[in-house]
Parts: structure tokens; C-alpha cells; sequence
């Protein structure tokens, strides 16, 4: 039953990281390490619900609150609870129900990294840091709680905290004494790290960090991609364009579309680069 609850829960957590971080300078990228393929970003699909459905919404929610007032713990109605307040888009209100299953379910990091989330909607900073820190102290790799937390300390100024956090996470994947160190996705925090850099400008940190990634990992078009984008977002058309091609070719035909498209771009902003020049 929770691994029913989790994956509906887990679909909204990665339509929220990737629709509210502000780090994420590079959405194909960001896809491609979560392993989806590039969508329209979650604000161009919002689903308006009628007068007649929220009304249904708050009666399901009702009759869950009831539940809960004589079985405080019962996952069951917490995790409808939570659904509801989110479909009606009431963070506030899913605060309460996000608290309790967290609580109630420490291993299960979803439910408090959707807290820390919610709370950062609300703009309680502290809050969500101490739900983001929960999950690092036992799951440093947690890449929904690292995305979270770097998007956290950009909003208040503070990426020299966030980019000391991503290298401190790599350094620890690479500490075979360490019993964290396994589960530690070693390349997606480093393209994490590579999307904070291109966010703060600092594009040769970006290229060279990607250049290590496409030496260590031969057969995998990401760092080709990342690269490429960052050239293009340097404004340095031509090599982009070179570089995109070559992740073009070497990436799987579900994001070849994509590419494409970043290529097309590239070609256009060379072109107008060259008009102006003449």
C-alpha cells in the first residue's frame, strides 16, 4: 500500500522541484538525469477545476478530516488528505497531512522533502532547510533534497553554501569508507553542480566540469548536451552548435527531437550574431 502511495507522491514531487528550482539553468539536462524525457515546463498545463469539482474535493476532504479525528495516524486518510489539498493547490493546508506522514514514515524521504517544499511556498525558509537537512543527514545523495535545498539557499543569496554542498556530496561518493557513499548519485550532483554554475555565469567552471564527466562516462551524451547548452547561454553559437551536434548523435532517439531543437536555436542566434557583426 505505500509503495501505491509513494508513486503518485513522487510524480508531484518531481513536477514541484522541476517547476520551483531556480538553479535549473538547464531543464533538458535536468529531464535527462531524472531519466524523463523533455516536457512543456508543469505551468503551461494548469487544470482549472470547476465550482462542482472543488465542491466534490472539500466534501472527500471532509469526510477524511473525519476519519482523522478519531484515528490520528490512519495513512490511509492522511495520504487522500494530501492529494486533495494539493489538486486545489492549498499549500497551507497540506502542511498538516505532509507533517504526520513524515513522521510516520522517516524512511520514506519523499513525504518530507514534499514538506520542505510546502514550506518554502509559504516562505518559511527555516522550516524547509530543517526538512531538506532531515533527509541529507541520513541520505546525502537525495537529489530531490539537494535540488530543494540549492534552490533554497539561491532564494536567500547563498550560493557559495550551495555550491560548498554539492562538492562536499561528490567528495563523499568518492570515499570508499564511507557506508553513504554507494548511494550516492555521483554524476547527478555533478550536474547539479554544473546547472548552478551556468545559473551564476561562471561558465568555465561549467565546461571544465562537464568535460570530466564526458571523459569519465564515454558513452553518455548528457555532459555533451550540457556543454553545448552552456556555450549557447555563453552566447558562443558556433561551438555550441558543434557540440550539440555531436549529443545529437550520440543521445537516444526519445531526446533527439529536443536537441534538434536546441541546434536550430543555436544556428538562429549564429546567424543574427553574424548580421549584426557585419
Amino acid at each position: 500500500m505505500q509503495k501505491k502511495h509513494s508513486s503518485w507522491i513522487y510524480l508531484v514531487l518531481g513536477v514541484m522541484l522541476f517547476s520551483l528550482i531556480t538553479v535549473s539553468a538547464l531543464p533538458l539536462v535536468g529531464s535527462v538525469v531524472e531519466g524523463r524525457q523533455f516536457a512543456k515546463s508543469p505551468d503551461s498545463e494548469v487544470i482549472v477545476l470547476s465550482q462542482q469539482e472543488l465542491a466534490k474535493l472539500e466534501a472527500e476532504a471532509s469526510g477524511y478530516q473525519k476519519v482523522l479525528a478519531r484515528e490520528p495516524d490512519n495513512s490511509t486518510a492522511l495520504n487522500g488528505l494530501l492529494k486533495i489539498r494539493l489538486q486545489q493547490k492549498d499549500i497551507e493546508g497540506a502542511i498538516a497531512p505532509l507533517e504526520k506522514l513524515a513522521k510516520l514514515n522517516p524512511e520514506q524521504t519523499e513525504y518530507t522533502n514534499l514538506l520542505a517544499q510546502a514550506k518554502e511556498q509559504i516562505k518559511d525558509y527555516e522550516g524547509a532547510a530543517a526538512a531538506y537537512n532531515q533527509v541529507l543527514a541520513t541520505h546525502p545523495g537525495d537529489i530531490y533534497a539537494l535540488g530543494g535545498i540549492t534552490s533554497l539557499y539561491l532564494i536567500q543569496d547563498l550560493p557559495e553554501r550551495a555550491i560548498a554542498l554539492l562538492k562536499k556530496t561528490i567528495a563523499l561518493a568518492d570515499k570508499a569508507d564511507s557506508p553513504t557513499a554507494s548511494s550516492i548519485r555521483k554524476d547527478a550532483v555533478q550536474f547539479l553542480l554544473g546547472e548552478l554554475y551556468t545559473d551564476r555565469e561562471r561558465y568555465g567552471e561549467a565546461i571544465a566540469l562537464y568535460d570530466e564527466l564526458a571523459k569519465d562516462n564515454e558513452d553518455d551524451f548528457r555532459p555533451i548536451l550540457a556543454k553545448g547548452l552552456v556555450l549557447e547561454k555563453k552566447g558562443d553559437f558556433t561551438a555550441a552548435q558543434s557540440i550539440l551536434e555531436k549529443a545529437y548523435v550520440a543521445a537516444p532517439a526519445e531526446y533527439k527531437d529536443q536537441i534538434g531543437d536546441e541546434m536550430a536555436k543555436a544556428i538562429e542566434k549564429s546567424k543574427a550574431s553574424e548580421a549584426v557583426g557585419e
